[in-house]
């Protein structure tokens, strides 16, 4: 989870100024939480307290109004009673993580049912529900000391993304997105390809595209892989992450593994 919102942070700052290098400030002036943050605390919320997603979600985006959602999701925010609008928007796929770390000790089928639980709520489009648990799915991977290349087999296989290309490859071509199926592989092989969480980071970023959320996809399948360094987890804290996600980043890192 704060592999995510490390992710966004960073990425918060290149959202709207596309960059395609990986030489940048990691930690801006700038920076900021995004709705990718507040999302994934109350994917968090909802699943360490057993709460309803949908009442969990609306409840935190309510107290972030201004946190940049997408047009359809800003509505559903305040729609009563909730209900799913057939998305396949990466939105699923940036705040699913707290699924995976949850259930990291348990079965994939824990995992899975878990994203689904958190996702169908709004994004209900089979492609949705893909993009989530391709991610959950490459963190518990990773999870599980399965090394980056049979996690870019196995994901390839289960859910028909082609991740063959590197980065630099992808890179030169690849513009704004912000649907799961030209953002999740993508950012998996950001993850994939890194040789730490810093680099996946920057890898993300500096496809030049939806850099917060690219960057908030393979911030926690990279924090499996690698782990976060200390000192980046302390200065998010300590700057960016406002007091009642950190609690709850606190709380999700202080449970037991499902």
């Amino acid at each position: 989870m704060i592999g995510a919102i490390i992710g966004d942070i960073v990425g918060s700052v290149y959202e709207w100024e596309w960059i395609k290098t990986k030489s940048f400030e990691f930690f801006s002036d700038n920076g900021f939480v995004t709705d990718d943050s507040v999302c994934t605390a109350a994917v968090a919320d909802a699943l360490l307290h057993d709460r309803p997603p949908d009442l969990a979600l609306q409840d935190w985006c309510r107290r972030y109004p201004d946190a940049s959602y997408g047009g359809h999701f800003r509505s559903w925010i305040w729609m009563d009673p909730p209900r799913p609008y057939d998305s396949f928007g990466n939105g699923a796929a940036m705040r699913v993580s707290p699924a995976a770390y949850l259930n990291r000790n348990g079965d994939l089928s824990d995992v899975l049912e878990a994203s689904d639980l958190v996702t169908a709520i709004t994004h209900n489009h089979p492609e949705g529900l893909k993009g989530a648990r391709a991610t959950v799915h490459a963190i518990w991977l990773a999870f599980q000391d399965e090394p980056a290349p049979a996690i870019r087999a196995a994901i390839a296989e289960a859910y028909d993304y082609d991740l063959s290309r590197s980065v630099d490859d992808i890179r030169p071509g690849y513009e704004f997105n912000e649907i799961c199926q030209d953002t999740v592989p993508e950012a998996i092989t950001c993850a994939l390809e890194s040789d730490s969480f810093e680099d996946a980071v920057r890898n993300a970023v500096s496809l030049g595209g939806d850099s917060d959320t690219l960057a908030a996809i393979a911030g926690p399948i990279a924090e499996a892989l690698h782990g976060v360094p200390a000192q980046f987890q302390t200065e998010a804290e300590g700057r960016y992450i406002p007091e009642d996600i950190l609690r709850i980043v606190r709380e999700l890192y202080g449970a037991e593994s499902r």
